[in-house]
């Protein structure tokens, strides 16, 4: 029986949510169970489509347009001198590609960028566009075209980036209980 693993390993991580899940893993655990066609993923397009119908002994399906459409790789190009540093492009980015800080100018890292789009929607000057990852080294004068990541790299940073998150959340909980257990000591010793 083929695995969420086997899946898995077929999708491209880019983790941009267009086929309807929150990542590449819950589409691939989705697509095991049954529940999921294998034609929902722009990114990875005919090639990963055919590869999981090899995998899962079906038939190729067309790419469902539902989903978006298949195009060439994209990075994420920020307008530098548009940009406000709101930071609201950076907790959308599911391997985090892009750094800079509050109020400071932020830049995409090409070389780790996924081209999933998720920074788009969040930013408040439509400073952020999306390129063909070929047409980089044009767009600034660059010597070379960035590498783009591989499925494994994405997913490593992927799964760096959720635990980040994970963490962040649970220091956050243990200050605020240790806060209010502070809170609760003080009240207490003043009715004594």
């Amino acid at each position: 029986m083929v695995s969420a693993d086997d899946i898995d390993a077929l999708l491209p991580q880019t983790q941009c949510t267009r086929c309807g899940y929150k990542g590449c893993r819950p589409y691939a655990q989705a697509i095991a169970r049954g529940e999921a066609e294998i034609n929902r993923c722009p990114p990875g397009g005919a090639m990963t489509i055919a590869q999981l119908a090899g995998l899962l002994h079906r038939d190729p399906l067309p790419l469902d347009p539902a989903n978006g459409v298949e195009g060439p790789p994209l990075v994420a190009l920020i307008d530098e001198a548009a940009c406000i540093g709101c930071a609201r492009c950076l907790p959308p980015c599911p391997v985090d590609a892009i750094v800079g800080a509050r109020k400071q100018m932020h830049t995409v890292l090409w070389e780790l960028c996924t081209g999933c789009e998720l920074c788009i929607a969040p930013c408040p000057v439509d400073c952020i566009s999306m390129v063909p990852r070929t047409s980089v080294a044009a767009t600034r004068a660059a010597s070379v075209v960035p590498v783009a990541p591989t499925p494994d790299a994405n997913r490593q940073r992927f799964l760096a980036h959720n635990e980040r998150i994970a963490r962040r959340a649970r220091e956050r909980d243990a200050l605020l209980a240790s806060r209010k257990q502070m809170v609760n000591a003080t009240g207490s010793s003043r009715e004594i």
